[in-house]
Order: structure tokens, then C-alpha cells, then sequence
């Protein structure tokens, strides 16, 4: 992960990082072996450097954070939710553009 503006997403920081945020959080999850993911995360990172102070983004790797991925019934990935104020309020899944993802952060904004 690149981005200093990115936090990482565990089985045991989650509630502390995103349910218990008073914010909007996005959370991207995703795994090393998952092409799509990887297509997704220059954009993650870009959202995450130009919200930075308005969006918290979170990244959970699903092969090593199971406990998460499966409280949110994710399937698929890579998969992103987005919350406010610690509840899911938007979810997105596959890779989607750049231009879907920041429309998508607007609108929950």
C-alpha cells in the first residue's frame, strides 16, 4: 500500500477504524492474488489522497482478515463499501473507473 492516507483494515482494528468513525469511511476489499483489485488500487489511492480530511479509506485483505469480509457477507471482490457514521450506506462491487468511484464518494458525502 502506497498511500500514507490509507489505513489498514484488520479483523482487529475494524470496529475501532470504521464502525465506531463518526465520518464517511470507504472500505476496499480486496487480496494479492485478485486482478481487479489490483486494476482498482491506483484509484483507491487517488481518492484516498484527494478526500483526504473528508474520507477516511480502509483497505481490508480478505485472505488475512476472513472475520470482516464475512460479517459483511462480501462474495466478491474486489468489493467497496462505503459507510457513514458506521453503517453500510452504499456498496460497489467489481472494478469499476475512477469517475464511477468519485461519484460514488459524492453522493455519500
Amino acid at each position: 500500500m502506497a498511500s500514507e492516507f490509507i489505513v489498514t483494515g484488520t479483523d482487529d482494528n475494524f470496529a475501532a477504524e470504521v464502525e465506531k468513525h463518526d465520518g464517511v469511511a470507504m472500505v476496499d476489499f480486496w487480496a494479492v492474488w485478485c486482478g481487479p483489485c489490483l486494476a482498482v488500487a491506483p484509484a483507491v489511492e487517488e481518492i484516498a489522497e484527494e478526500y483526504k480530511g473528508r474520507l477516511k479509506v480502509v483497505k481490508v485483505n480478505v485472505d488475512e482478515n476472513p472475520n470482516v469480509a464475512a460479517k459483511f457477507g462480501i462474495r466478491g471482490i474486489p468489493t467497496l463499501l462505503f459507510f457513514k457514521k458506521g453503517e453500510v450506506v452504499r456498496q460497489v462491487v467489481g472494478a469499476q473507473p475512477k469517475k464511477r468511484l468519485v461519484k460514488t464518494v459524492d453522493e455519500v458525502l
